[in-house]
């Protein structure tokens, strides 16, 4: 299925960590916190049962130029969606940079195993529909644990459908071998982020405060590519008495 298939394939980059304690008070922007740590307690279940086993298998087994490959290929097939989201959002030179990576990489990269664009000077960029959205005024809304998917918002998981039917891979058929590309780039994700999950581990008193931050300060400067507008001043009440 497609949908299934586009899950596997996001899970790798958001499936991380669990806690298990339960904040007494509302955080604000986290409205849905108790739904949101029983979701990240389950997601943390099926990474460190079955997918991060797998992953860290896959990166001391498999030849790291086959790893270098595998994030190629499916990155550059990435790239056509990315290069449609830098279009909708009128950044019309970072599209026609996403064009000629394609280009270049499916045709002197051997269908995109070889990242010939970015020896180029072709900088890969980093958009999706939820970017988008953001871009266009749409408001983050709460945040929210997805099963499977892991972090997301409101605007975000709104987005998820143009996202999955927006990546080329989608379209693969047989369905087999659709699928079975999702799950080896899931594993693939997955194996990249076992060095940054594990220093979390380490560090983090609470994993899911510290992802849910991260997340939305990263997803805040990803719509504004890196320049983000400064939080808004506290509004205090002045009493009359108080007035100049």
């Amino acid at each position: 299925m497609k949908n299934t298939s586009k899950a596997l394939l996001l899970t790798g980059a958001l499936l991380l960590g669990g806690c298990a304690s339960t904040g007494g008070n509302q955080t604000p922007g986290d409205p849905l916190e108790g739904f949101n740590r029983s979701m990240f307690e389950f997601n943390d279940t099926v990474d460190r049962v079955a997918l991060k086993p797998v992953a860290t298998a896959y990166r001391d087994h498999l030849p790291s130029f086959v790893q270098t490959a595998v994030s190629n290929f499916f990155g550059n097939i990435g790239d056509v969606w990315i290069m449609v989201n830098n279009f909708l959002q009128g950044k019309a030179e970072n599209g026609m940079s996403d064009l000629m990576r394609v280009a270049v990489n499916t045709t002197m990269g051997f269908g995109g195993i070889l990242d010939i664009a970015s020896e180029a000077g072709l900088q890969k960029h980093n958009e999706d529909f939820g970017q988008t959205l953001g871009k266009w005024g749409v408001a983050s809304g709460p945040y929210v644990v997805l099963p499977f998917f892991g972090p997301s918002t409101v605007r975000d998981t709104a987005g998820l459908p143009a996202d999955i039917y927006g990546n080329p891979w989608t379209y693969v058929t047989p369905v087999d071998v659709r699928n079975t590309g999702a799950v080896i780039r899931v594993v693939d994700q997955r194996a990249t982020l076992l060095g940054a999950t594990n220093l979390m581990e380490e560090a983090a008193l609470d994993r899911y405060s510290f992802l849910r931050d991260a997340y939305l300060q990263r997803r805040q400067s990803l719509v504004y590519d890196g320049n983000p507008p400064p939080a808004p001043l506290p509004d205090y009440d002045l009493d009359d008495d108080d007035q100049p």
